[in-house]
């Protein structure tokens, strides 16, 4: 038994035996809505200086290369419960306007799936398709599925190539709809209703290519009301026919909470763990050998309720690519948001799927203005780092640290953190942040059977300013730092640091 910390310091120790699982690289996915700016002036914007010839930003491809998402998920989110795929296909001077009754928006329908796949290919992504389970059904999806898939020699299939791709787009990993729970969702249903359509979708696509992954809609939060009652119902019905069940999260500050809000990765593990035991119940119940895993297909820190900080309607109704939810992030929230990460991470061997919700300007970690530049925001870095050193087996990490007291929560660890490691190099990551808004937190971190080695770097997200934000006038005002010299050491397999206040933290280990 490890000894008890000593005052105001936090430890724990590392060890290839104790394992979590392998992170998936799809862990490190995004979403691409019809939503605000998030296609239009965001990565699609034909007359842009940068553009290329199918009018994609080649500033923000860069960018999003630069971010390292893996599995892309299309084309909402909200809107997909109201969208023909139809309308964004084929020559684009014929393609309908529609009004997009979702986000009370003109959808132009200039950007489609072809464009999408286009996009995916440059920024080296995996689609991620979702199938409108709200206003359309079984045959609708059979129809996508025709058109995106088969090799040739169908209508559907002949039609894409008439398109202009002759290739079939491949697309593995589909949603069965988008948050069928939520009655703001056009289509809204019952857990029966829905569960009942999902589980016959599911037949039908599996009848066309039984190697599909296929993702059920699980709650929209775990303060729905039919929170666990819809994904036991859900999977009571569709349990064998899916392969995932979805989950959704947003936090944000609220009323001057800020020790609560940096706790909020506390509400995200207990609703994964939630999701899980209520998964393996129904299969015990079913007496299946399957697990279901988790795709947390949104997450993000996400200002809903300050009208100040992010617009939910349009200001002019029917707008075409409005400014919405274009939330500035801060350091604060970056904290926040490296902390979602290690809670995913923590639970890798469950979690196989997670999109940022969301890629552009729309609560994302990248904002643009039309015909001007393209900027990193605060959160950008943690998922960067995130997705570059955090594949690989996830070590389990079990800290004894110092707490605090939170009105939403009640006492929680300082330090929150998770540890990954390359099985080729044998190199580690720690990924940690110290929730404390005053104080530095010392650290200590035991290495058992990962040899002596030593620190590459240990990277910092903080500032003298906790509300400090970059924009469209200071893009470069908050960027990670090399931690000060002589405060990270790992002497004796022992690795000794002393995390900054209110900071991100990611330390290499060779």
């Amino acid at each position: 038994m490890s000894a008890p910390p000593s005052a105001g310091t936090a430890r724990f120790a590392l060890d290839p035996d104790f394992a979590v699982g392998t992170a998936d690289p799809r862990l490190f996915g995004s979403f691409v809505e019809h939503l605000g700016r998030c296609v239009y002036t965001g990565i699609y914007e034909p007359g842009h200086p940068s553009a290329d010839e199918q009018g994609l930003r080649t500033d923000v491809l860069e960018l999003i290369r630069e971010l390292g998402v893996t599995a892309i998920r299309y084309p909402g989110g909200n809107f997909v419960s109201g969208y023909r795929w139809e309308d964004g296909v084929g020559p684009r001077d014929k393609r309908p306007r529609r009004l997009d009754p979702a986000w009370r928006s003109t959808e132009t329908n200039q950007f489609g799936l072809s464009e999408f796949m286009d996009f995916l290919r440059k920024v080296g992504g995996e689609p991620m398709m979702a199938v409108n389970l709200g206003t359309r059904g079984v045959e609708d999806a059979m129809r996508l599925l025709e058109y995106a898939n088969h090799p040739g020699g169908t209508e559907l299939s002949d039609l894409r190539a008439a398109h202009g791709d002759k290739d079939p787009f491949g697309i593995r990993l589909w949603c069965l709809g988008n948050e069928m729970d939520g009655p703001w969702q056009i289509g809204h249903k019952s857990a029966e209703e829905y569960g009942a359509l999902a589980t016959a979708t599911a037949r039908a696509m599996r009848m066309i290519d039984p190697t599909l992954e296929l993702v059920a809609c699980g709650s929209s939060g775990q303060s729905m009301p039919t929170f666990a009652a819809w994904e036991s119902t859900v999977l009571q019905h569709a349990y064998e026919e899916v392969d995932y069940i979805s989950m959704h999260a947003y936090y944000e500050e609220l009323d001057g909470d800020r020790d609560s809000f940096l706790a909020s990765a506390v509400d995200t593990e207990s609703f994964i763990e939630n999701v899980v035991a209520t998964c393996d119940h129904v299969g015990a119940r079913l007496k299946s050998k399957k697990k279901i895993n988790i795709s947390f297909d949104e997450w993000n820190v996400w200002y809903m309720n300050n009208p100040e900080s992010s617009v939910m309607t349009p200001p002019e109704d029917w707008a075409e690519a409005p400014r919405l939810l274009e939330d500035n992030y801060s350091v604060t929230d970056a904290v926040v948001f490296g902390s979602l990460l290690i809670a995913l991470l923590r639970h890798a061997d469950r979690v196989k799927v997670a999109c940022l919700a969301q890629l552009v300007n729309v609560i994302a970690p990248i904002l643009t203005e039309p015909g001007g530049p393209a900027w990193r925001q605060t959160t950008f870095f943690p998922f960067a780092q995130a997705s570059r050193y955090g594949r690989g087996t996830v070590l389990q990490v079990r800290p004894e640290s110092p707490v605090y007291q939170t009105a939403k929560y009640g006492e929680v660890p300082l330090l929150h953190a998770t540890a990954v490691r390359d099985e080729d190099s044998g190199a580690v990551t720690v990924f940690a942040v110290n929730r404390s808004r005053t104080e530095p937190l010392p650290l200590e971190v035991a290495l058992r059977g990962l040899g002596q080695g030593e620190v590459v770097e240990h990277s910092v997200l903080a500032d003298a300013d906790p509300d400090a934000r970059n924009t469209l006038e200071q893009p470069e005002r908050v960027r990670p730092h090399t931690a000060a010299p002589g405060t990270t050491s790992l002497t004796g397999g022992v690795l000794h640091t002393t995390l900054e206040p209110l900071s991100w933290n990611v330390i290499r280990l060779r």
